[in-house]
């Protein structure tokens, strides 16, 4: 993630909606994707420019709208479903959702890959953000997963209270569970959608990832049955990737994301251990893994967990290199 400066000279980051050096009201405009003031020159170069009316109402966005037939931002016009915003928690909540996805929004854009909502596209991309009875026992779903299907990406809304992700990573074993996590991670499922399509494309997958034939609902069930005895293939980039072929895709996806992102921050700090530049996968895997070692060797330095707890397998760097392939065909 890129660090943007303000006309005067303030250093602003991705969340901000003010610049705390001069006062000046500003937002992330992803049609230029940088970081606009909303008075003085900026708003001379770019009178279309609006807040969002989850800004304006709720004080949940930072970005710019661009269209001049809606009320809401490129990321916020995503939204199919919201949570009740009648509940303080769950207005907080859902703050914490809209952080995390405009993040992926973001790292798609900044990867040329499509962001069309349902409005435009049937198959477009889509958020749910849902409840269940397991903690609120007023709604009518009795169990809401975090999934996939057609491009609506759903999110149980739990997964933004700390405490119950916390209790969650633990149970199911999943040493990187965040909601930043779920939605690069539910995004693999849908660029799958948009990438996989031709039968050479297919082919290559099967021969990395496995028959994704496999009945999935099945391999699942099988999965969380077997979740707690069965190990840890080191070949897999994590355990939950052991699951089907499409959840494996999806986790390499996810770590694909991760290493783009943390790798750009780092740059943006000057850290030798960087890079700004991924068109050459072999360069970018070996930065990324002088960075993780940094990042790991800081985290025990301050008492913490590695902040990557993962060691990457021959195939898994493999199968980091295809969905590189796909985002940069040669």
């Amino acid at each position: 993630m890129k660090n943007f400066e303000c006309k005067c000279g303030q250093v602003l980051f991705f969340e901000n909606s003010e610049c705390l050096s001069c006062g000046f009201s500003v937002g992330f405009d992803p049609v230029t994707m940088t970081m606009c003031r909303a008075d003085g020159e900026d708003a001379e170069s770019k009178p279309t420019l609006r807040r969002c009316k989850n800004s304006i109402d709720y004080d949940v966005c930072n970005w710019w709208v661009n269209d001049s037939e809606s009320d809401y931002c490129l990321s916020c016009k995503l939204n199919h479903t919201i949570p009740n915003l009648l509940e303080e928690k769950r207005r907080a909540w859902w703050k914490s959702l809209e952080y995390a996805k405009r993040r992926l929004i973001y790292s798609l854009l900044s990867l040329n890959l499509p962001v069309v909502g349902k409005q435009e596209d049937p198959m477009g991309l889509a958020f749910k953000f849902m409840e269940d009875q397991r903690t609120n026992p007023e709604v009518f779903e009795e169990h809401v997963n975090t999934g996939h299907v057609d491009g609506m990406i759903t999110i149980n809304i739990a997964e933004a209270d700390r405490v119950k992700s916390e209790i969650a990573r633990q149970y199911t074993r999943e040493l990187y569970r965040t909601l930043l996590g779920h939605f690069r991670h539910e995004s693999g499922h849908y660029y799958f959608l948009k990438l996989i399509t031709s039968q050479e494309r297919k082919r290559q997958f099967v021969d990395l990832f496995g028959d994704y034939t496999q009945d999935y609902g099945k391999a699942l069930k099988d999965y969380y049955k077997n979740n707690f005895i069965s190990a840890h293939d080191p070949n897999m980039i994590s355990h939950y990737a052991q699951s089907h072929p499409w959840e494996d895709w999806a986790e390499v996806w996810a770590h694909y994301l991760h290493m783009i992102d943390t790798l750009e921050t780092a740059n943006q700090y000057r850290v030798r251990q960087s890079s700004a530049q991924f068109d050459d996968i072999d360069n970018t895997l070996d930065k990324w893994g002088e960075l993780t070692l940094l990042l790991n060797s800081l985290n025990r330095s301050m008492g913490l967990e590695d902040a990557y707890p993962f060691v990457l397998s021959e195939l898994s760097l493999r199968k980091l290199r295809f969905v590189h392939g796909l985002l940069y065909p040669s």
